[in-house]
């Protein structure tokens, strides 16, 4: 079957076309932003992407076009497919019907963590040996690819509330029918789509009707929006971290940390990821792989080897004793979560902070009061202020001579590396290409 996307060079629907390729399928596709790293794993898989949305597109005549949820009505393309009458299904359906029937599903949802949390969860079942497939909305460094077909019955996946489509409004993971849920927080988030933190507690509710009574929900004992989620039914087995009672973390230094299941200790994940964030992601995925089998004394090993995603505290470069790293934080929690984690890891080094507001949530100025305090432990902060309706130098203006803004890029460049001096930490985040930015800098502080 030929199968052409639509909106392909998103991380979940660049997944969808890996596995749709491993399935057999010819897969082409369409999007109207291509950048890495989801282009360069299309190419490497051989799949065809055409740039933009073009109704000529309509001559590839394919057997089926899957839709991802950046397309919508007034797409020329997608108008186009809706005139002549052509069968489309959504990228969520498809994978439902076609990868994820009678698997057994293990899927991460919440606000912050999937793409890691996910990763974590996958490594560990492959090195227990048990080859799950997968989809997850980053690369994981252990795999080197998003997605890959399931060898045997478990798969691994990302799963995001976001809407499925222009005409399916439901959060995407309502499809995937998981047996095992890990619901790692909840936070008021999609702001174009959500109007308030009831109706994602409305769709996560959705999400754990569908969890069979044979299931298991791994869920964040901190998080009192989960717990609201939970009083509205829950018809499965309850497992809780970052309680004394279910999973904790034990002592902690900077080589790693204790696990503890009930009290009990298990054993100890040494790593070099930081924060308290990776920790709970790590709790989570030892509790959802025990669920099938796994023992989280070999969880725990697993761990001691799991690389991080792709654009999460990925170190780009260091010239002249400036680090630069990449993470795809874009929530307040997530930048506050990603900056004290480099805080915990660098001690008195100086954090550069740079930062592109470029989520839906974000340019709506949705949660830009919160902005300044989760930048607090940051020396530096640069806003790139492009494409943004509301005045960024007002919200960070509690930060004082600390923050600047500009709207110009090569400005941005030459602010921040005019102020890096050696033993310095850049910390690009966002959830976009940025303009390239972490390589702009790199090239320019080779110039100094």
């Amino acid at each position: 079957m030929h199968i052409h996307i639509l909106g392909i060079c998103g991380t979940f629907m660049g997944g969808v076309a890996v596995l749709a390729k491993a399935a057999g399928h010819r897969v082409t596709g369409c999007d109207a932003n291509v950048y890495p790293p989801m282009s360069t794993q299309l190419e490497e898989q051989g799949i065809a992407v055409y740039e933009g949305y073009g109704a000529e597109q309509l001559e590839l005549r394919p057997d089926l076009w899957v839709i991802g949820n950046v397309v919508t009505r007034g797409n020329p393309l997608m108008e186009a497919i809706l005139d002549r009458g052509d069968r489309y299904v959504s990228g969520p359906q498809w994978l439902a019907e076609n990868v994820l029937a009678g698997k057994w599903v293990l899927a991460v949802a919440g606000t912050h963590g999937k793409t890691t949390t996910t990763s974590m969860l996958a490594w560990i079942l492959e090195y227990a040996g048990r080859r799950p497939g997968f989809l997850i909305g980053g690369v994981p460094q252990n795999f080197g690819v998003s997605a890959r077909h399931s060898e045997g019955g478990l798969f691994v996946i990302e799963a995001d509330e976001y809407d499925t489509a222009f005409f399916d409004k439901r959060s995407k993971f309502v499809h995937y029918r998981p047996r095992t849920a890990i619901l790692n927080n909840l936070e008021y988030d999609h702001a174009d789509i959500f109007p308030d933190l009831a109706a994602i507690e409305t769709q996560f509710h959705h999400l754990v009707r569908t969890v069979p009574a044979s299931g298991r929900i791994v869920v964040n004992a901190r998080e009192p929006a989960l717990e609201r989620v939970l009083a509205r039914g829950c018809w499965s087995e309850v497992v809780r971290f970052g309680t004394p009672e279910g999973w904790s973390s034990g002592e902690v230094d900077d080589e790693g940390f204790e696990v503890l299941e009930a009290g009990r200790p298990v054993g100890r994940v040494c790593w070099t990821l930081t924060g308290a964030h990776n920790r709970d992601n790590a709790l989570a995925a030892i509790a959802a792989a025990q669920h099938v089998g796994v023992p989280p004394a070999l969880a725990v090993e697993a761990l001691a080897q799991f690389r991080n995603v792709k654009r999460r505290m990925e170190l780009r470069g260091t010239v002249n004793g400036i680090s630069v790293y990449d993470d795809f934080a874009h929530h307040p929690t997530a930048i506050r979560t990603t900056v004290d984690g480099l805080r915990q890891r660098v001690g008195n080094g100086r954090i550069l902070a740079v930062l592109e507001p470029r989520s839906n949530t974000m340019k709506l100025g949705v949660m830009k009061d919160a902005l300044p305090d989760s930048l607090r432990e940051a020396d530096r902060v640069y806003c790139y202020t492009q494409g943004l309706g509301w005045d960024a130098a007002a919200a960070l203006a509690p930060l004082g001579e600390r923050a600047r803004c500009t709207e110009d890029l090569a400005e941005l460049v030459e602010l921040v590396a005019g102020e890096a001096r050696p033993g310095d930490y850049i910390l690009v985040m966002s959830n976009g290409g940025f303009g390239g930015v972490h390589d702009k800098l790199l090239a320019r502080l080779g110039r100094a």
